[in-house]
Order: C-alpha cells, then sequence, then structure tokens
C-alpha cells in the first residue's frame, strides 16, 4: 500500500492506494470518528462491494442509500433523499458519510456531508478510474443544474481517500475508457514525460495491469494534490484541471447529463482546446495528432456531437463557473505538458473552433 499526502494544513488528509483495502477494516474504522455511518453508494457497487465494507463496520449503526446508476442522479432531489434517509435514521452531527462509487457517488456523497447539520465528516472510497485519480481527491463536492454542469454544489475535504485498485478491474471497459481522459489531462497540462509514458503504457492501463494501474494512479494522486494545496479553493493555477472541461461541460450538459459520459466529453474537449491552442500558434499540428491519437488509442471519442453547433456551445459555455466579467475563461496548452487559463484571445478563433474538421 502507498500513501499520498493532501496537505492543507489542519485539514490535511492521505490517499491510500493498494490491492485489498476495502477488506482492511483497521483502515477504514481509523477514520469514523462516531458510532453512526451513512454509506451512499449506486446500484452496480453495491451489489459488487457494499457487503464487503458493511462488514468492516459491525460495531457501527450503518444506514446505506443506494442510487441508481447515472449523472443524472447528481441533483438536489437526490441529496434531499439522502439528507430526509439520515434525519429518519435519526443521526446527528457525529455521523460519518461514506461514498463508496464513483464520481458521482464521490460528488453527491461529499455535497450531503457538506450540509448535513451544517457539515460533517466524510470518507470518499472511489471504486473507478476517473474517481480513484481526479473527482475524489480536492474536495470538490456538489450536484448538477439543468442550466449547467456542477453548479450547486461546496468544498469539502474528506477525511480520508480510500483508493482499491482491486474495484478498477471490475469496471465496464467505457467506464475504463473514461478515467482515461482524466489521466491524460495530467500529462498534458503538468508534466510531458507522463505523456510519453501513457504513449508507451495506454494498452497496458486498458487491459488492467496492475503496477501499470498503480503508478498512474500514484502519479495523477501525487499532481492533483501538488496543486490542491497551493490553490485549495481554485483562484488560480487549480483551475489548470479543468482543461478540456469548459467545452466538455457544454456538452454533458446539452445532453441532459445521459447519452455521454464525463470522461468521454472530456476527451473531446481537450481535443477541441488543443485545436485552439494550434491557431493560436502555441501547439504545433504534429502535436495535436498525437493528443487526439492517444485518445483515439484509449478507445475516448474526439470529435464533437454533430448537433452541437457554435450557438449550442456557447449557450452553455456562457454559464461556465470560469466566466469572469462576461468573459469565457478557457485552460489552453502552450505546449506539450504545459496549460495556462486564457482569457484574451481573439474572438474569432474561439468560433472557428466550432467549424473546424476534427
Amino acid at each position: 500500500m502507498a500513501i499520498l499526502k493532501v496537505s492543507l494544513s489542519d485539514r490535511s488528509y492521505p490517499i491510500y492506494v493498494g490491492s485489498g483495502l476495502l477488506s482492511d477494516g483497521e483502515l477504514i474504522r481509523k477514520y469514523i470518528g462516531g458510532s453512526e455511518v451513512m454509506i451512499i453508494s449506486d446500484e452496480t457497487v453495491a451489489r459488487l462491494y457494499l457487503e464487503t465494507v458493511v462488514g468492516q463496520l459491525s460495531r457501527y449503526n450503518v444506514v446505506s442509500k443506494i442510487l441508481p446508476v447515472g449523472e443524472e442522479q447528481k441533483s438536489l432531489d437526490t441529496v434531499a433523499s439522502i439528507i430526509e434517509t439520515m434525519l429518519k435514521a435519526p443521526f446527528g452531527r457525529s455521523v460519518t458519510v461514506i461514498a463508496l462509487g464513483g464520481g458521482v457517488v464521490g460528488d453527491i456523497a461529499g455535497f450531503v456531508a457538506s450540509c448535513f447539520q451544517r457539515g460533517v465528516d466524510f470518507v470518499q472510497i472511489p471504486t473507478t478510474l476517473l474517481a480513484q485519480v481526479d473527482s475524489s481527491v480536492g474536495g470538490k463536492t456538489g450536484v448538477n443544474h439543468a442550466l449547467g454542469k456542477n453548479m450547486i454544489g461546496a468544498f469539502h475535504q474528506p477525511k480520508c481517500v480510500i483508493s482499491d485498485i482491486d474495484t478498477i478491474c471490475s469496471l465496464e471497459s467505457r467506464q475504463l475508457s473514461a478515467g482515461l481522459a482524466e489521466v491524460i489531462k495530467y500529462g498534458l497540462i503538468q508534466d510531458p514525460k507522463f505523456f510519453d509514458w501513457l504513449s508507451d503504457h495506454i494498452e497496458s492501463l486498458l487491459n488492467c495491469e496492475k503496477q501499470a494501474l498503480t503508478d498512474t494512479i500514484l502519479k495523477c494522486c501525487h499532481i492533483k494534490a501538488q496543486i490542491v494545496a497551493s490553490d485549495e479553493r481554485e483562484a488560480g493555477e487549480r483551475a489548470l484541471l479543468n482543461l478540456g472541461h469548459t467545452f466538455g461541460h457544454a456538452i454533458e450538459t446539452e445532453f441532459a447529463y445521459t447519452d455521454w459520459l464525463h470522461g468521454e466529453a472530456v476527451a473531446v474537449g481537450i481535443v477541441m482546446a488543443a485545436r485552439m491552442s494550434e491557431k493560436l500558434g502555441w501547439l504545433k499540428n504534429n502535436e495535436v495528432t498525437r493528443i487526439s491519437d492517444l485518445f483515439k488509442r484509449a478507445n475516448l471519442p474526439t470529435m464533437p456531437p454533430k448537433k452541437m453547433n457554435e450557438e449550442i456551445f456557447m449557450r452553455h459555455m456562457s454559464r461556465d463557473k470560469k466566466v469572469s466579467n462576461g468573459r469565457i475563461r478557457l485552460v489552453l496548452m502552450e505546449s506539450l505538458g504545459r496549460a495556462k487559463l486564457v482569457s484574451d484571445y481573439p474572438d474569432e478563433v474561439l468560433s472557428s473552433i466550432f467549424h473546424t474538421n476534427f
């Protein structure tokens, strides 16, 4: 088992990465302060792992809330339903919320923990690659609105993150690929050598080779932990983690969070950001091709939906959380492995992206 640390003064916490951690009752119990536990999971994950986790918590009063699978569950209605369950239990401020699942479950559970009785402890046990490398770390929690993704939420750090790599191998291939979109992102924003390594090892990850998975999760968490430690609330550097997300969130919102997985939309968004970076003279054409080809090898889409034109993209992007003084700020790439937040681009360059042949 490897241990990383997110350094946030008195709110610092560890990230555990290893095999068989769901059965490590001593580790899980270490982060439960009271006698009450609320586990939030989804139907797929609960069927596979809920019994194992609950089996480690026999001394506690445990209640589980099992959600249907899907991004559409990220709503205030879902949050209200979970809180009602907790109040009927009844649970108090000593309860620990456990998120057992992927990014959707983690976002919902974290938001519930942030607002139940003005804030309670929670533990992240991510079971997807996307959640283990990205969404479980950093304390961003929240739900969607019909007009925009993650528009309702809070920063609320977990007590710990427990990433059992054994859960990755139970994922459907589409979910595994979706997680690789966020993995590739880390190489593009900060570590060109990691991008090169991914180009050489993407098939190993698709084949769920444990050493490759472990190395990848640790590398991504290390990068994110450093960024979160320096900019917890996204006043600056943390925005770079949103490479491709402004375009990608527009796709997810347009399709009502149903047809596209988050990682699939992000992959397309990163390719669009790469094309824009090329038009600004920062990336070379062969570098954009390398980026696009790696996403294709990871079985991810690289072309925006045909039904989405410039008007549709701009309508959604104008509500993005990075909009400042009416200007859409975009994360673009100065070079492979170096990203920056840009607002002073020519409008015609952004417009041209929606008319580019991908």
